[in-house]
């Protein structure tokens, strides 16, 4: 990977990854997020890549904070799932300037600072909100502040977030209100540590019991129309789960190498067999990889962007599909020992999984894409 230059310093992403692949199998196994994972992205300042640079932050566009990502996820999926929730936050936010300039620049010059940003707006009765929500989660005015109740599921980064952008209710219209990650209230109950998935990302439920926020902690309220569509969440999650799947090439191809059976004297790796289907596995990741940093690299983070964001959510749905299909076949190739710890195949098969749960996907997604081919088709006079 090219190096990264920002006004942070030269960020060397492949090894803060290696750091947190050190810790990643026993994350995992405790199903929790190493504090020292989230001071390392601190410290690297990785979690203020997309904030703009006259904030103190990266500034990177789409597309090198989607390199930035394949590379980290080869260390742990869980903890570079938690700075995707980061990146697109405050990636999207630099396009559609939806708060107050002035709580945008707070924020951002807090990331910059080594903050733990995410929005937080699943809920058990509705899932995820992004077909439409209506929260159950409310805010009631109080004076001169705001009382939050409410209960949130799949809150990635969990007791380590600073900051909480809840999505909910706000007499009776939808909106975003800022809650300090300490404030007296709030109430975590660990729910995700045995999941399938991202274990160690602490994806967990989050209460809130009456929690006072001053009232211009209100970031957003209404509706608007005028939005640019959010390309960073769908590029961030897909990045980080074609990255977990490049680390099941990785991992499969270090273990050919060093797999010597006895009777046949050399490393599996010698095979042709093996070497088909390493093969197919790379010429996969690669397909998949230039589709996301073509998309990334044609988003133009305006409004123009509606006719690009088709091809975006086609590099994501080819993203998770060819993260599902690289790491079952790295299992396959590696026989009964991928099944085991001693290997982190069996980590990435689970983990590339929740990329079917991000939205857009499934059904939606190839909606999405074939309406747009559709309309192509129309627009070409052949329709």
């Amino acid at each position: 990977m090219r190096p990264i230059t920002v006004q942070l310093g030269t960020i060397p992403i492949r090894a803060l990854a290696a750091d947190i692949a050190a810790r990643a199998d026993e994350a995992d196994r405790l199903g929790r997020l190493p504090p020292e994972d989230v001071q390392a992205l601190r410290s690297a300042g990785y979690l203020a890549l997309s904030v703009p640079a006259e904030y103190g932050g990266g500034g990177l566009s789409l597309q090198d904070c989607a390199i930035a990502q394949l590379e980290l996820a080869a260390g742990s999926a869980s903890t570079a799932l938690v700075a995707a929730m980061s990146l697109q936050v405050f990636g999207n936010a630099r396009e559609n300037r939806p708060w107050p300039e002035a709580a945008f620049e707070r924020l951002c010059r807090a990331a910059a600072a080594g903050a733990v940003v995410n929005s937080v707006a699943s809920e058990p009765a509705l899932g995820s909100p992004s077909r439409g929500a209506f929260f159950q989660t409310r805010a009631e005015r109080d004076g001169d502040s705001w009382l939050i109740t409410g209960h949130k599921t799949w809150t990635t980064g969990g007791r380590h977030l600073t900051h909480l952008l809840v999505k909910l209710d706000v007499e009776g219209e939808p909106g975003v209100i800022l809650v300090p990650g300490d404030a007296p209230g709030i109430e975590w109950v660990d729910t995700w540590s045995g999941s399938l998935s991202l274990r160690a990302s602490d994806s967990h439920d989050v209460y809130f019991h009456q929690v006072r926020v001053p009232a211009d902690h209100l970031l957003e309220r209404g509706r608007r129309e005028d939005r640019v569509p959010n390309a960073w969440f769908p590029m961030m999650v897909a990045a980080t789960y074609l990255g977990t799947a490049r680390a099941a090439r990785d991992a499969v191809i270090r273990y050919a190498l060093e797999r010597v059976p006895t009777a046949l004297g050399k490393p599996i790796a010698a095979l042709p067999q093996i070497q088909r289907q390493i093969g197919e596995l790379d010429v996969a990741l690669q397909a998949a990889e230039l589709l996301l940093l073509d998309a990334a690299a044609a988003w133009p983070g305006d409004e123009t962007g509606r006719a690009v964001y088709p091809r975006i959510v086609a590099a994501k749905h080819l993203a998770t599909e060819t993260a599902l299909r690289v790491t079952d076949a790295a299992l396959r190739i590696a026989g009964g020992a991928g099944l085991t710890r001693g290997l982190p195949l069996e980590r990435c098969f689970r983990d590339v999984r929740a990329g079917l749960m991000h939205p857009p996907a499934g059904d939606t997604a190839l909606e999405i894409i074939g309406q747009s081919a559709i309309d192509r088709f129309k627009g070409d006079g052949r329709g």
